[in-house]
């Protein structure tokens, strides 16, 4: 205790020059947790963008097969192959539409009225009949209804024919098969008619259970693809492990950034450690003519560093919360994803990190006062 009242008490000498080597620590904290807390948050607001796609295939025209469409005679051979599993095949454009007297365009998907409540979750209202002139408007068309006059009841005109909202749809963020946030979706029954069109541009396959996935994409294949490529098919779970794998290498990347600046500030303590080391020659050699061991002088110091650490991390830490709040809220625009463990997780490292630089930085100091001789260093001027 003696010794780490002593290491305190050189600290507070020698101030300044201790509030400087705490700043750097304070920098670097701040740096590496604020940076892995921003990768954190884009790879948890991927993931929130892309919803229920790891249990889905997408099948599509193979490029080299002559269309860019789906007959109903290849659905029925696809849905044929995956067994019990659920097939939804789609047809999709881009049309204009009139609502009063306001004009817009919008995406337009059409897929079989009875496949529609397992792929899109009504918020209000109800799914439209399919033989009915009813359709469903996305989440973000809704949002925006003062411009477009979009809202549950309205009456949609796409060409010469008129269509009523009869439901609005759950958001479902950003997917690998539709984006029906900001899309009018129609019945096939109706799509078919009004656009003359008896053929789909893709299927998606709904998987019930995830570990088949590998053996329904082979079924299909086996099935549509035995004399040349005739259909295209799409895992989107193995996008999904690339994305959050890019997602990963970002959060590393901008942590490593972080990890320099800490690095320069473990070099100031190191720097401001041999200046106490050499400043304190004499103090050491009264402290070791006493019968003061090498071991207990080394602790001093390495005490003396500690202290710079903790101090440092602990106001890196909570400057950390605070930044972290700002950019999840500003950039990322979700503040919730502060509070995720794994962002507080790098907030923790951060701190532990800095007082490990700390320390390490102050072991060639202590090493070397540890080592001085005792007679050497009284004579010392």
């Amino acid at each position: 205790m003696t010794f780490f009242d002593l290491a305190r008490r050189n600290v507070n000498r020698h101030w300044l020059r201790s509030v400087l080597a705490i700043l750097g620590i304070v920098i670097g904290v701040v740096a590496i947790a604020t940076l892995g807390v921003m990768g954190n948050s884009i790879g948890l607001m991927f993931n929130d963008m892309v919803t229920d796609v790891g249990d889905t295939l997408i099948v599509s025209p193979a490029s080299d097969s002559g269309t860019t469409k789906l007959t109903e005679r290849q659905v029925d051979d696809i849905a044929r192959a995956i067994g019990s599993n659920r097939i939804i095949p789609y047809a999709s454009t881009v049309d204009k539409i009139t609502v009063g007297d306001k004009e817009s365009g919008a995406m337009i998907y059409a897929m079989p009225a009875e496949d529609l409540p397992s792929l899109l979750e009504v918020e209000s209202g109800a799914y439209p009949k399919g033989t009915g002139a009813g359709c469903l408007i996305g989440s973000e068309l809704a949002a925006n209804s003062k411009e477009n006059g979009l809202k549950l009841g309205a009456r949609v005109r796409i060409g010469d024919e008129t269509l009523r909202v009869v439901g609005v749809l759950k958001e479902r963020g950003m997917g690998f098969d539709i984006n029906p946030d900001y899309a009018v979706i129609v019945p096939y029954t109706w799509y078919s008619s009004h656009y003359d069109e008896d053929e789909y541009d893709q299927a998606i396959v709904k998987v019930k259970d995830v570990n088949d996935i590998d053996s329904v994409k082979e079924s299909i294949e086996q099935k549509m693809n035995r004399r040349e490529d005739v259909v295209n098919v799409m895992d989107t779970r193995t996008i999904l492990e690339s994305i959050f794998a890019a997602a990963d290498s970002i959060t590393v990347f901008l942590m490593g950034i972080g990890a320099v600046s800490l690095i320069v500030a473990g070099v100031s303590i190191l720097n401001v450690m041999l200046m106490s080391v050499t400043e304190r020659i004499k103090e050491i050699g009264v402290l070791r003519s006493i019968g003061t061991r090498r071991s207990e002088v080394m602790r001093m110091f390495i005490y003396e560093a500690l202290i710079l650490g903790v101090v440092g991390a602990a106001i890196g830490g909570v400057l950390s919360f605070g930044t972290g709040y700002v950019i999840t809220a500003v950039i990322v625009e979700n503040a919730d994803y502060l509070f995720n463990p794994g962002s507080l997780l790098y907030i923790v490292f951060g701190m532990a990190f800095g007082v490990f630089t700390s320390v390490a930085s102050g072991l060639y100091p202590a090493w070397k006062a540890a080592q001085l001789n005792p007679i050497q260093a009284l004579r010392h001027e």
